[in-house]
């Protein structure tokens, strides 16, 4: 089952290229305001139309709401969100029964589910199926901003191209220089750069990854369960479930192996009578619970497994070697795209833990 969250729940439904791909959201209390403008807006950041850098396929993703929000409030019922998949080529997969494409799930979906399993696209294992995420995120996020909580989601690196911004950023001035290029980049200069690589990649029959930064303001201290639920835990639940996303880290992350205890360790201060941290390397969060300070986490993102370039595979009906040039329409670069995922998922998490912790009602 394709479901995540305990007060705010989202299941997924749908596959890559059947008849339509969406979520089911519950948890949302009757006479809430939803915007479903909001939604679509959410669905456009991610969409590859108008993109000359994204996958050739053209999805226009226009959001049909089939029950749970009448006249822009929620009805305390389910809400069902799906777009269509109007520009499907199922023949693009027909290889695929028998001879898996390296970096895809194909080989252990057949062996899980049989030789009749949908793979066109990628079936359920294909980043189509976040279209759902990002519709379930938008709800979060809205809800989240009456908290005071804000969220941005941005490109940090592709490739050797990378640009961390200064903590101190706001979160507007993120948006507006992320929004104003393809690549969803807080710089300028290393966005044009990235742009440059990733067309290059695509003429090689290549692919890029890359890290997308997610950064969370205003969360009020003690969101979080210990162990288990912990916002760390609950926000790298979610995310791996995002098809392309091979790790999390949080804060200084994988940095803090390098670093001594006097070093690492957040040195609290009295700011106006708030407590507050000079530095932020738990990344806003300890014991699994928020700080008050900004979460910060980052999410590594493979290189878009479907490239044109021959690749060595098996073919699985005469058990023999074979080679394989994948066909289809893909991204060489899907880092730009699973930025605005990946906030809808933070978004998705913090709400669900909120609820939790009784500070949204």
């Amino acid at each position: 089952m394709m479901r995540f969250g305990t007060r705010f729940r989202v299941t997924l439904f749908g596959t890559s290229h059947g008849p339509e791909v969406g979520a089911v959201v519950e948890g949302v209390p009757k006479d809430r305001p939803v915007d479903v403008a909001a939604i679509q807006l959410a669905l456009d950041r991610r969409r590859p139309v108008g993109r000359p850098l994204a996958s050739r396929r053209r999805e226009d993703d226009q959001l049909v709401v089939d029950q749970g929000i009448r006249r822009g409030l929620a009805t305390g019922g389910p809400i069902r969100l799906h777009v269509a998949n109007n520009d499907v080529r199922r023949s693009d997969y027909d290889r695929l029964r028998t001879t898996p494409r390296p970096g895809h799930a194909d080989y252990p979906a057949r062996i899980r589910y049989g030789e009749d399993a949908d793979l066109s696209g990628g079936g359920i294992f294909s980043g189509r199926m976040t279209v759902g995420l990002v519709a379930a995120g938008a709800i979060a996020s809205a809800w989240l901003h009456e908290l005071g909580v804000e969220l941005a989601g941005y490109v940090v690196s592709i490739g050797d191209a990378s640009a961390f911004p200064e903590p101190t950023t706001s979160l507007g001035d993120l948006r507006r220089v992320r929004d104003r290029n393809e690549v969803g980049c807080p710089d300028p200069d290393v966005a044009a750069r990235m742009a440059t690589d990733i067309a290059a990649a695509r003429r090689a029959g290549d692919s890029l990854g890359g890290l997308v930064e997610v950064r969370a303001t205003g969360l009020p201290v003690g969101i979080g369960e210990p162990f288990f639920d912990s916002v760390e835990s609950t926000i790298a639940h979610i995310a791996f479930a995002v098809p392309a996303v091979k790790g999390v880290e949080f804060g200084a992350g994988f940095g803090v192996a390098r670093l001594r205890g006097s070093e690492n360790n957040d040195p609290y201060f009295y700011d106006g009578g708030t407590v507050r941290t000079r530095t932020n390397h738990a990344g806003g969060i300890l014991g699994g619970l928020s700080t008050g300070m900004d979460l910060v986490a980052r999410f590594a993102v493979k290189p878009t497994a479907s490239i044109a370039r021959e690749q060595e595979t098996v073919d699985l009906a005469s058990k023999t070697p074979a080679r394989i040039v994948v066909t289809g329409r893909h991204d060489p670069c899907i880092v730009p795209r699973a930025a605005p995922v990946l906030e809808a998922v933070v978004a998705i998490a913090l709400v669900d833990l909120a609820l939790r912790a009784g500070v949204l009602q």
